[in-house]
């Protein structure tokens, strides 16, 4: 059996075992419809393992020591196993798999038919329609499933995505956070309407979703929500127009670079880093320097993520007279990992004990630039 198989039979198993109100009840059922003698059914039912050391041992015996694993467990008798009873359905259908005869009545006794994965997905699909406690149940199972390749789950999970007026808000919102394992252009004018409803507590992960997915049309919708109210839906649009690396939006994220939550000004940095291009490089850098903050330390990282091209400039801003600005070049020039960084980087740890306006020497920083790009250099050197 692949390694894809069994993942899916585990998952089955798992969400098997956890549909179960009486776990004892079920195994017992299980075991019964192996067929094998009473005496048999009661050692394991009694949880005492040495009470197995008589059952003879055939290819039910797997399936039997677990289930008596479980009623120990069950029992508080101090054996132990978090998740023992998650593999007595896989047992039993693979016990019917070796022994025919018992395919069907194992797989009545499991509680779904012997294509027990596609069985299970169905009822959490029906389980959307459910009580909260119950939905949010199905949509991690259906996650869990749509991540194995289970076309099934990944239709079910298009449906939520496609129309956030019928979902609970925590079901759409754990849905498009794995968008990527479900979404494709039939989700455009869903997600589009969504956004458009800006009151709806989901709409930052709308946006995300939309930029995941590629959809252009969303850009506009995004935008706008650069202005919006709540500081963590400011902060998805920056993040979702970084992913899109949406030219048109730098000036409404420089605006950004002056929000009044840190997080958010940090993100529309990080945006504007990977949207690139002259203009979102013009804009760091005039914020970097002009309000020679030594806490923006996102600008310096977000000037960095330019590459090569901006060391020379960074290069030249290690003299100037200001520490904090010297301090922030340090910060970008070790986040660039670039060679020409090196040797600057060391004659400011070795040599500059101007302090900030924090207190802190610019030497420490530039000793601190230093090891994050040996780490990166590290990290992205060629295998020996």
């Amino acid at each position: 059996m692949t390694d894809h198989c069994d993942a899916v039979l585990r998952l089955w198993g798992r969400q098997l075992y956890e549909r179960q109100s009486e776990p004892l009840a079920w195994a017992q059922a299980v075991l019964r419809a192996t067929g094998r003698p009473p005496t048999a059914l009661a050692a394991a039912m009694s949880g005492r393992l040495d009470a197995l050391a008589h059952v003879p041992s055939d290819r039910a015996w797997p399936l039997f020591r677990t289930v008596a694993k479980l009623a120990a467990n069950l029992r508080g008798d101090g054996r132990y196993d978090a998740d023992v009873g998650t593999r007595i359905g896989p047992l039993a259908l693979r016990l019917g798999e070796l022994e025919p005869p018992l395919a069907g009545p194992l797989g009545d006794a499991l509680g779904h038919p012997p294509d027990g994965p596609a069985s299970l997905v169905t009822v959490h699909a029906v389980e959307l329609r459910g009580n909260r406690t119950t939905r949010l149940r199905a949509i991690d199972a259906l996650l869990e499933w749509a991540e194995l390749g289970h076309p099934q789950a990944r239709a079910a999970l298009s449906e939520v995505a496609s129309d956030h007026r019928t979902q609970d808000v925590t079901v759409w919102t754990k849905a498009l956070n794995r968008i990527a394992l479900f979404g494709d252009k039939s989700l455009e004018p869903g997600l589009l309407r969504a956004l458009a409803d800006t009151g709806h507590r989901g709409v930052r992960w709308t946006a995300l979703a939309c930029a995941e997915l590629g959809f252009r049309r969303a850009v506009p919708l995004v935008t706008g929500l650069l202005e919006h109210p709540d500081p963590m839906v400011r902060e998805g649009a920056c993040e979702a127009l970084g992913l899109l690396e949406e030219r048109t939006a730098v000036p409404a994220l420089a605006a950004r670079l002056n929000d009044e939550t840190d997080w958010v000004r940090s993100r529309a940095a990080q945006a504007l880093g990977e949207i690139g291009g002259d203009q979102a490089l013009a804009v760091l850098w005039q914020t970097m320097t002009q309000r020679r903050n030594p806490k923006a330390g996102h600008l310096a990282s977000a000037i960095a993520a330019f590459g090569p091209p901006v060391v020379e400039d960074l290069i030249a801003l290690t003299s100037d007279p200001d520490p904090d600005l010297r301090a922030l070049a340090c910060r970008a020039l070790g986040s660039t990992a670039d060679d020409r960084a090196l040797p600057v980087l060391e004659r400011l740890a070795a040599h500059d004990l101007a302090r900030t306006t924090l207190g802190g020497l610019v030497a420490t920083t530039a000793k601190q630039g230093l090891r994050t790009a040996h780490r990166i250099r590290a990290r992205t050197a060629p295998p020996a």
